[in-house]
């Protein structure tokens, strides 16, 4: 973790990392960014949640937009429609519910639409500065697996594996440093192994092939 924590500096950060940076770790734009997130390539997302946000910056002006309004503002992402519900139905909540601002218990998120664990543990982390939650998602349930960390099927299992299997001071961080190396280095096709620093530490369960480094 310590090697990595090196060499993602200079790489190209997660999207919703460089939402929260921006936004100074706003939890508004952080669940915004990360409800938008899913199954959607990083540059896409950080499109759309930049149009979303030049128009509507709090719950309240978000949730007096139109479903049709926040999906053309949101488009191309996966399940735009989907999400633009989503997103109109939280804001208003937000707004009736929790005076306009982000719940900051895994409880309370859970209770927002289209938020589950994964969305919520990534609010608690950078929004709330949690140190008591692990995000998985497909990059940190592949490469957790890859390095051999655990022995799981799905990213639910890999994150209570996790806790057992990791550190605590490394829980936080554990998915901008995955996320970020799975993205440039550990792919999940043709990973570039030859130019991978913790080569050393990966048994690489489960490749086959190499890409050029």
């Amino acid at each position: 973790m310590r090697t990595l924590a090196r060499e993602i500096d200079g790489l190209e950060l997660p999207a919703v990392e460089k939402i929260s940076e921006a936004s100074q770790e706003d939890p508004f734009q952080v669940l915004i960014g990360t409800l938008l997130s899913a199954r959607t390539q990083d540059a896409t997302t950080a499109a759309a949640s930049a149009r979303l946000f030049k128009v509507a910056r709090t719950p309240r002006a978000m949730g007096a937009l139109s479903v049709k309004r926040i999906e053309r503002l949101i488009y191309p992402v996966s399940f735009y429609r989907h999400k633009a519900r989503h997103v109109k139905a939280t804001c208003r909540i937000l707004a009736d519910r929790f005076g306009g601002r982000v719940p900051g218990t895994m409880e309370e998120l859970l209770t927002l639409p289209g938020v589950g664990i994964k969305t919520a543990n990534l609010v608690l982390i950078l929004a709330f500065k949690s140190a008591r939650n692990i995000c998985v998602d497909t990059h940190v349930h592949r490469l957790s697996n890859r390095l051999g960390w655990v022995d799981t099927r799905t990213p639910d299992e890999t994150e209570r594996a996790l806790y057992g299997a990791t550190a605590a001071r490394w829980w936080p961080s554990i998915n901008l440093y995955l996320v970020t190396w799975g993205q440039n280095v550990c792919r999940p096709v043709y990973p570039r192994c030859g130019a991978c620093m913790i080569r050393e530490f990966c048994p690489k369960i489960g490749v086959t092939r190499q890409g050029r480094s």
